[in-house]
């Protein structure tokens, strides 16, 4: 299995895009933190987590059509490649996320912008202040970041046995120790 170094590396050989650096270690973070809760290799479900998007920026219009050839080459396994294709469940592949890591990549991709969206509204621009209320609030308003689709966070939550609350719960925990990386730290 490559390092987070090589990940990164192969991230960017493939991206150069600020925002999706910042989401790629957002998803990574919360893919860290559902593994160590459920006793899992943080590291691995952590990669996933990080390259779940190595396509994205150069092929939007065939997102996860390209991951594959991206991915086997460079030394990850088929159930890693899995992974990372089942986050696009129902919008881009047809690979249902069955595995508790799919599960929760599936769930948490959406859901780590859409916090990421809720932090930089707020007056200190940060996740570290950030409660579950407003963020439930802002997810029952459909005009507020509307390209995210919430259908699939409620059906990522659906899959894990978790209400939407202790999802986002969970997904705000994990991004706090990243908040710096991420820029979401703000003025705290």
């Amino acid at each position: 299995m490559p390092t987070r170094d090589e990940a990164l590396e192969l991230w960017r050989r493939y991206n150069d895009d600020d925002y999706l650096y910042r989401h790629a270690l957002s998803v990574e973070a919360a893919m860290r933190h559902f593994a160590a809760k459920r006793g899992e290799d943080p590291d691995y479900w952590g990669l996933v987590g990080l390259l779940h998007d190595v396509d994205y920026q150069k092929h939007p219009e065939e997102h996860l059509k390209h991951s594959r050839e991206i991915l086997g080459p460079a030394g990850y396994d088929e159930a890693f490649i899995r992974a990372v294709l089942s986050h696009g469940y129902g919008l881009c592949t047809e690979v249902e996320p069955l595995l508790e890591m799919e599960k929760v990549l599936y769930a948490v991709d959406e859901l780590t912008g859409f916090i990421y969206a809720c932090a930089i509204m707020r007056p200190s621009k940060s996740v570290l202040d950030i409660e579950v209320k407003s963020v439930t609030k802002k997810f029952k308003t459909p005009a507020f970041a509307a390209k995210i689709d919430r259908s699939v966070i409620q059906n990522g939550a659906g899959m894990l046995g978790l209400s939407l609350e202790e999802l986002i719960q969970e997904t705000i925990l994990a991004l706090r120790p990243v908040a710096a990386e991420i820029g979401l730290k703000g003025c705290l």
